[in-house]
């Protein structure tokens, strides 16, 4: 059996800023603090969600370092350190394990792209060089590359590769790589209106957007199903999905951002190129808020 991370809820952290854009490191040690203490299983940091791509790389590994010590190792610590550059990469992972990162998520190569052959030789050479377990990130959407189940099935032969946050949105897919993977890869939702359906078909968690407003609701929806009380979990999933769709009225962080910022948590706005969201959208999120009585 390999290496388990995590099962439940992991928050995909935001990276909170400060009115001129610079990081607020206090704020980060806060909602640290406050994410463990609402129930989460574990951290994504310096994820598409922390604005990793915004993020100098020796703020990077200060938002790591930074959340690393403020966790005082209550949860893993889960540090995004995929790049479309497969030697800038393992670089990058060995700073986060030397700071005291559990486990590192790794987006797929974006923008230049690559075959599903040079996705193996991507993964396998990182993992390689490597002390720590690997979660793969396929977000088609995002990138422009998807990760077949094929190649799950070949990458999850390596003993470092043992899971993947899988936000394709294809049920059907997640079937398969199960069937596929079996035991060898967990497989984890990367969106949070799949967080059931997911779990239904063999997966053990969600990293999740909507924790960062309500970590112990989403590690509830994990922990009912987990431990058999499925109905209940789907109950309270469908309670909130209209508030988890809401996170994408916007490009993801803006509407998580946003709703923070309303309910007091004050992290602040997304860095350039990312814009506040319209007058429109932003009421729109207001009603969802509203309607699940947190405003």
């Amino acid at each position: 059996m390999k290496q388990r991370i995590f099962e439940g809820c992991a928050t995909a952290l935001v990276t909170p800023m400060n009115k001129d854009g610079s990081v607020n490191w206090s704020g980060l040690e806060t909602l640290v603090d406050s994410q463990i203490k609402g129930g989460v299983d574990a951290l994504v940091i310096c994820g598409t969600t922390g604005e990793k791509s915004t993020l100098r790389y020796d703020e990077h590994l200060k938002v790591i370092e930074t959340a690393i010590k403020a966790t005082n190792k209550r949860v893993p610590i889960i540090a995004g350190t995929g790049s479309n550059d497969t030697v800038y990469s393992v670089e990058l992972c060995n700073d986060a394990i030397k700071l005291g990162a559990d486990a590192l998520l790794m987006v797929t190569p974006y923008y230049n792209k690559t075959s599903q052959n040079g996705l193996v030789h991507h993964y396998n050479y990182i993992a390689d060089r490597v002390s720590k377990p690997i979660i793969l990130y396929n977000v088609p959407s995002r990138t422009g590359v998807d990760i077949k189940p094929e190649t799950y099935k070949e990458l999850s032969k390596h003993e470092r590769i043992v899971a993947t946050k899988e936000a394709s949105g294809d049920i059907s897919k997640v079937a398969e790589i199960k069937y596929l993977c079996g035991d060898d890869l967990d497989i984890y939702s990367g969106n949070d209106d799949q967080t059931v359906p997911i779990l239904s078909l063999g997966g053990i968690g969600v990293i999740s957007v909507l924790s960062n407003i309500l970590p112990a609701e989403v590690h509830n929806i994990c922990d009912l199903y987990l431990k058999g009380n499925t109905k209940e979990a789907m109950q309270l999933q469908n309670k909130y999905l209209g508030l988890m769709n809401a996170m994408f009225y916007d490009v993801n962080p803006i509407p998580v951002k946003t709703a923070m910022n309303l309910l007091g948590q004050n992290v602040g706005d997304c860095r350039l190129p990312l814009y506040p969201m319209d007058q429109a959208n932003k009421e729109r999120l207001i009603a969802k808020l509203k309607e699940c009585n947190l405003l």
